[in-house]
């Protein structure tokens, strides 16, 4: 179990898919060229269960000590995963690829963004994705019917991208030198901010059909986002959305990102996503 958050010890199991959409399951096992970055394979997480066995009794037991040992192994955890995103972020930068992590709660609208962009902006460079799921391939297959080259990371019982799972896709993936790619994060607006992968910027996407204080709720997330994307505004006559004040709030956690509001669906404001991705490929 994953010190930091809780979720399951899942390696995260690369697959690959096919331009013949056949779903067979490759393991990524080997790690070839200049990107195996020497693997901490340490997935084991040390299984340090810290019992608080707080029974009543009055024995003379240094009740801080368990405490003291989950921030430790929560450090040694996000050191790990840091050390391997420099390593990701210069690979990255030495073959001259953007990439930028999409996060979101479930059904934002973060696939659809996706292929659309893919669809009106892979004529000006190549695009790949790295898809990011507990199970299935469904959205990967939606990814690479709009045009763009895929790598499925299922993590199982993970609720989170990390650095490893990103060398990893990196090295299914194999983007070409000069491409943009989109790091499509599991759906989940609590871990995934605290993960590094490597990437350029980070995006959040919140829908109008979720509630307006979210940045409230989920402060980490927002404060590590680089760009807030207001997706699904062709739904605000039927929702009770209050853009001004999401961004009120999202500002009061942290005041230099950008925000923008848009319909994936439409193409109502998209144009500006697209300049901002530009922007940051130049």
């Amino acid at each position: 179990m994953c010190a930091t958050c809780g979720c399951g010890d899942d390696d995260g199991v690369v697959i690959t898919v096919p331009h013949d959409h056949s779903h067979e399951h490759d393991h990524v096992h080997e790690h070839g060229d200049d990107h195996s970055h020497d693997h901490v394979h340490d997935h084991s997480h040390s299984h340090d269960h810290v019992h608080d066995h707080s029974h009543g009794h009055d024995h003379d037991h240094d009740h801080d000590h368990g405490h003291t040992e989950t921030i430790t192994l929560e450090q040694k955890v996000l050191a790990k995963n840091d050390l391997l995103a420099e390593r990701n972020r210069g690979w990255l930068a030495g073959r001259g690829i953007v990439a930028l992590n999409m996060m979101s709660s479930p059904g934002s609208g973060k696939t659809t963004l996706l292929a659309r962009t893919i669809r009106e902006m892979s004529s000006s460079r190549p695009i790949a994705v790295i898809e990011g799921d507990q199970e299935t391939t469904l959205d990967a297959d939606r990814i690479k019917s709009a045009g763009a080259s895929v790598v499925q990371v299922n993590t199982g019982a993970g609720c989170h991208l990390d650095a490893e799972m990103m060398q990893n896709a990196l090295t299914a993936l194999d983007p070409p030198t000069g491409s943009l790619l989109f790091i499509e994060n599991v759906g989940n607006l609590v871990c995934p901010a605290l993960f590094d992968l490597g990437e350029r910027a980070r995006v959040v996407v919140v829908s109008v059909t979720e509630g307006t204080d979210k940045p409230l709720k989920y402060p980490h997330m927002f404060g590590a986002a680089d760009l807030v994307i207001v997706n699904k505004v062709d739904l605000l006559p039927y929702v009770d959305f209050d853009v001004a004040m999401c961004e009120k709030y999202a500002r009061s956690i942290n005041p230099g990102l950008e925000l923008m509001t848009l319909s994936a669906t439409t193409g109502e404001g998209i144009d500006r996503w697209y300049e901002w991705v530009e922007d940051r490929t130049t």
